[in-house]
């Protein structure tokens, strides 16, 4: 992202400052979502996604580093079972989402959908911009990729299950 497009070159700059990757790299923090491949629109936050064993510790740890920062919010909430960790802020005109949970980085749904869309990108560079148009529609990304390679059903599990059947991933949660 430090020698991406212009936006992407923000967002480097944004989370260097803040010194995310430090302050959270016990949680091994990687940027996920629709910026680090280029198919972000407007509004499109940068999501940051950790392994965080101690959800406690973690909350109290983004209360004690970001609290101070625009509209923060923190949130624990169960999704597809799994206790989470989210906390949303704006800083330097980007809105942040950390979001944590106790399952390794890599087996996140996070990284899982952003590494399919990545390589689905890189297979058929005409889906960017059919995928962008969508989303400035009002799609969310999921739904958009869906919509384009039909994809029946929940966009969210059927975009892995569509790379685990493309061999695109083959560890899924």
């Amino acid at each position: 992202m430090k020698m991406g497009s212009k936006k992407q070159q923000k967002a480097y700059a944004a989370i260097k400052e803040l010194d995310i990757c430090n302050d959270l790299s016990t949680y091994n923090p990687v940027l996920c979502g629709t910026l680090p491949i280029g198919i972000d629109v407007v509004g499109s936050d940068l999501d940051i996604v950790m392994e965080v064993q101690d959800l406690d510790h973690f909350e109290e740890r983004l209360q004690t580093l970001y609290n101070n920062k625009g509209n923060f919010t923190l949130k624990r909430a169960t999704i597809r079972g799994n206790q989470v960790v989210k906390a949303n802020f704006f800083f330097s005109n980007f809105e942040f989402e950390l979001f944590g949970q106790s399952q390794p980085v890599q087996k996140q749904n996070a990284y899982l959908h952003m590494l399919i869309e990545y390589k689905l990108l890189k297979k058929d560079p005409i889906l960017k911009e059919k995928v962008i148009n969508l989303k400035m529609q009002g799609y969310k990304t999921e739904p958009a990729f869906c919509t384009l390679l039909d994809i029946p059903g929940d966009p969210y599990e059927g975009l892995i299950q569509f790379g685990v059947e493309e061999g695109i991933v083959t560890e899924v949660l």
